[in-house]
């Protein structure tokens, strides 16, 4: 059993094949596909999605960092509406990206520490969306930790200290395809961190591993994820599939 983080299996990117990539996904192993939301505008896809695959697929609600515009107070509220509605698996994915715009940065901070509270009162983990900004993140998970904050950095991209100090805040490590690429640089490092501190993802449909990079990523191309981590680690596939299904178990609750 392999179980996939972090996918945005609702994208666009899968609307002409979306039954075959799950097949293919079922077919490598994966049985369980964790879905962040991203804004209002793609929640009726991910109930859609949720219908369609109701005995593998769990819902994550947030507002990503990169949609925190002017009307990030209405999107705010919609998180709200819904994740007092129903119940949901994570408040993700969240957190702050400096990469593409700073403008929205006193917003995103907000938004990010809004969430984390919401997460503490629903006893919820957190998934983050770190770009640019590992100090602006520590920052405010320096002042929200304890044991009701714990989660996922996904995507983790930083160095080892980056690694440890996240860890500390009770986050797992989300390890995709940065994990294979020649200048990931996190590869250098991993065997440093024990495997109790990993879970995998693809973050699909984006960040493809080698051999597919540059390509529309898929969540049966986590198996190269694993097959990296077994060179790292140096154990078998099966145990890497085994330890990460149940650290993300132990967060997700399910």
């Amino acid at each position: 059993m392999i179980t996939d983080t972090h996918t945005h299996l609702y994208s666009e990117q899968f609307k002409d094949d979306q039954a075959q990539m799950m097949q293919r996904a079922k077919e490598a192993g994966v049985t369980r596909f964790f879905i962040p939301a991203i804004d209002s505008s793609y929640t009726e896809a991910m109930l859609d999605l949720e219908k369609a695959y109701p005995n593998d697929v769990y819902l994550m609600m947030g507002l990503h960092p990169t949609s925190v515009k002017e009307n990030y107070k209405e999107e705010l509220a919609a998180v709200k509406n819904w994740i007092d509605q129903r119940p949901f698996y994570a408040i993700g994915e969240i957190g702050i990206d400096l990469y593409w715009d700073r403008s929205f940065l006193k917003q995103q901070q907000e938004a990010f520490r809004t969430q984390i509270q919401w997460a503490k009162e629903k006893k919820l983990p957190i998934v983050i969306h770190c770009r640019d900004a590992f100090d602006e993140i520590f920052e405010i998970l320096e002042t929200e930790k304890g044991p009701d904050l714990y989660g996922i950095f996904h995507c983790f991209t930083g160095t080892l200290d980056q690694a440890q100090k996240a860890i500390s805040y009770n986050m797992k490590l989300g390890i995709g395809g940065v994990a294979t690429f020649k200048n990931g640089k996190i590869d250098q490092f991993l065997d440093q961190i024990e495997l109790q501190h990993i879970v995998l993802e693809t973050d699909a449909p984006y960040l493809a591993p080698t051999p597919y990079r540059g390509k529309r990523n898929e969540s049966s191309y986590i198996t190269n994820v694993i097959d990296k981590l077994v060179d790292i680690y140096k154990v078998s596939f099966k145990e890497i599939a085994e330890i990460t299904t149940q650290n993300s178990k132990e967060i997700f609750g399910a």
